[in-house]
């Protein structure tokens, strides 16, 4: 293995102690590579040697030899088998890990998407359920796969990222190792084939693996965990009566529709709620003006999916109700003392304009120590 740097932080003696719950820890890296698997196989096989329990759930190897060997000495519980599409697919066992109730089980990559037909859709949620069964999950994951960071991904790296986890997963995670090598290490790795073979690889350092790419993503994984352990040291000082003069006060407010650029919206006001700490929801209008462009049934299964990603990002979701949508977000701003305004561009037609005005300049007019974040579609 290249040398990696290997930044851990253990939030499970800050937090109230939870008897019954898993400990969850996680092995976050900032792309496919850097070493996630094999660390935790080298930190299971220590903890195997010092006598506890602990089981291979769901592990890929992508037949890496250095990864193998550190497989050997680990019970392996066997995949279920699933029969989708007349092919006979496998996923992790949850109710067998369940059963054996061992001290801690090794679930690989935490974004995955399960068969149709499997008990959950994505594979945090089985880990969800084995965490609260008492059994301690040690996990991998890459940044680009958390939801809040789904736009700015694909802005960067061209690439839409389709398996996302909501960031509170990362979040309330007890034990975060970030496993850190440089750019330059990472692709040389690819060049010698320890990552993919060399054919692969070779696509892969001209598209996702650039070095510009890289760079940026790893920014955001060092980032993620600079913002958790402030977090921590916040709820520290809290907890222990210790003055913190960095408090904010900051209210954001994140104003969607039906469209399809919402959810980007939904993304940006997270990252804004997280980088200063404070309250945020989200908020639509049922407008009942007789010009109003009304939601069809397609309409109203997007808004509500809208409303959940939000809610899995951590946000209070309110629906306004009223004739003037400008109306109605000036007085909720007012009376919930909102400071930042996240908006998408116009939707409206230019007849529509014309009978009804602009709603983001009656925001701007009306409204007084306001920050409006216009987000282009």
């Amino acid at each position: 293995m290249d040398i990696k740097n290997e930044h851990s932080y253990n939030k499970h003696t800050l937090n109230e102690p939870n008897k019954k719950r898993g400990y969850l820890k996680i092995f976050l890296g900032y792309a496919p590579g850097v070493g996630k698997t094999y660390s935790m196989l080298v930190d299971a096989n220590k903890k195997l040697s010092q006598g506890e329990d602990i089981i291979i759930g769901y592990l890929e190897t992508h037949k890496r030899n250095e990864t193998e060997i550190q497989v050997s000495g680990l019970n392996t519980i066997p995949r279920k088998k699933i029969e989708y599409n007349n092919l006979i697919l496998e996923e992790m066992d949850t109710d067998t890990i369940i059963s054996l109730h061992p001290n801690t089980v090794l679930v690989d990559e935490l974004a995955h998407t399960n068969v149709p037909g499997s008990k959950y859709k994505k594979r945090y949620e089985d880990v969800l359920q084995i965490l609260d069964n008492g059994i301690n999950v040690t996990s991998t994951v890459n940044i680009q796969h958390l939801e809040s960071l789904n736009d700015v991904v694909k802005q960067i790296t061209g690439i839409n990222i389709r398996e996302t986890i909501p960031d509170k997963i990362v979040e309330n995670a007890d034990e975060i190792v970030v496993v850190d090598i440089t750019p330059e290490a990472l692709r040389n790795r690819l060049k010698r084939g320890n990552v993919y073979k060399i054919d692969v690889a070779e696509r892969a350092l001209k598209n996702f693996f650039r070095e510009g790419n890289l760079n940026a993503l790893r920014e955001f994984a060092l980032r993620q965990t600079a913002d958790e352990v402030n977090e921590d040291v916040t709820y520290y000082m809290g907890k222990h009566g210790i003055k913190n003069d960095s408090y904010s006060f900051e209210q954001v407010m994140v104003c969607i529709s039906s469209g399809p650029y919402s959810k980007k919206l939904i993304r940006r006001g997270a990252r804004i709620a997280k980088t200063y700490k404070c309250p945020w929801v989200v908020v639509d209008v049922d407008c009942t003006h007789k010009f109003a462009t009304k939601l069809t049934a397609k309409d109203i299964k997007t808004l509500e999916d809208h409303k959940t990603l939000a809610r899995e990002l951590g946000a209070d979701v309110i629906t306004l109700r009223g004739k003037s949508v400008s109306s109605e977000i000036t007085k909720f701003i007012e009376k919930k003392n909102i400071t930042q305004v996240i908006l998408g561009h116009s939707q409206r037609s230019n007849w529509q304009v014309f009978l009804r005005g602009s709603t983001i300049s009656r925001l701007i007019k009306y409204t007084n120590n306001v920050e409006f974040h216009i987000i282009p579609n």
